[in-house]
């Protein structure tokens, strides 16, 4: 699975609680992260340039552990690469369809995860009935990868981006971007029990073990593990994506180049 950077270890973290005995290898690309501000064609190049490197290592299935990403990418990165490809926004799409009582659902993730309205998309394929509403919340993912997420400082940004919210009416709201499952109590507190959450990496990691089944390539036995690759600085991302694990990241490689666009974009 790939990643603009860190916050894609919250999926890993439910694949791997899902699926134990499956290795895992994880591709931060933490040199050009964020991927929410640049442009489609943009992410797009990076997603094709991070799927093939990954591709090399021999892998079964692609996890786009990103909203960005998936919501730019998936379709072409679908047609290229000989193996299942996945994303975070149809898992958390369906979930959300299937728990609305009132059909009313919300959205928050990066400004180009909402700006592109893949998740609106995806929840009107499965219901056209579904009214959707959206907001970017920019300031989560700076608050997560700083470690203050119980800082005061969550609060009151939950408060002020979750507060249109309260007077939708939405009875389900969708966490559309991967570092939010961080912020998960106090996105629970600000918006109360009455509304459901929906953790897109829990579903994705469902729609894993299902593809894996489907295609007989589940792995039932022996100890998985993780590999973890970045391009730029292991030692932030170990220190960091630790405590998005809750546990001591052993093994992460620097990869220098992820220059593999020539060979991707004639195939």
């Amino acid at each position: 699975m790939f990643d603009s950077g860190i916050g894609g270890l919250t999926v890993l973290k439910e694949v791997q609680s899902l699926l134990p005995t499956e290795h895992i290898l994880y591709l931060g690309d933490t040199a050009r992260v964020p991927y929410g501000s640049k442009s489609p064609q943009t992410v797009t190049k990076y997603a094709l340039e991070s799927a093939l490197f990954l591709l090399t290592k021999g892998i079964k299935v692609l996890v786009i552990a990103c909203n960005t990403s998936a919501a730019l990418s998936l379709g072409i990165l679908k047609k290229k690469l000989p193996i299942p490809v996945l994303g975070v926004i149809d898992p958390g799409a369906k979930e959300a369809v299937s728990h609305t009582k009132n059909k009313k659902v919300g959205v928050i993730g990066t400004k180009a995860t909402i700006r592109s309205m893949a998740y609106e998309r995806a929840i009107k394929r499965l219901d056209s009935g579904i009214e959707v509403v959206s907001r970017s919340c920019p300031l989560f993912v700076p608050i997560v990868e700083e470690g203050l997420e119980h800082d005061e400082v969550a609060r009151i940004m939950a408060e002020r981006y979750l507060a249109e919210f309260s007077k939708s009416g939405i009875d389900t709201l969708v966490m559309g971007c991967t570092h939010y499952p961080v912020l998960e109590d106090i996105i629970h507190d600000v918006m109360g029990h009455g509304v459901a959450i929906v953790h897109t990496g829990k579903e994705t990691a469902k729609a894993v073990k299902e593809t894996l089944e489907s295609d007989g390539i589940l792995n039932t036995s022996g100890r998985g593990g993780c590999e973890f690759f970045v391009t730029d600085s292991p030692d932030l991302f170990k220190e960091v994506g630790g405590r998005f694990l809750e546990e001591p990241l052993k093994k992460v490689t620097f990869v220098k180049n992820l220059d593999y666009k020539d060979f991707l974009l004639s195939t």
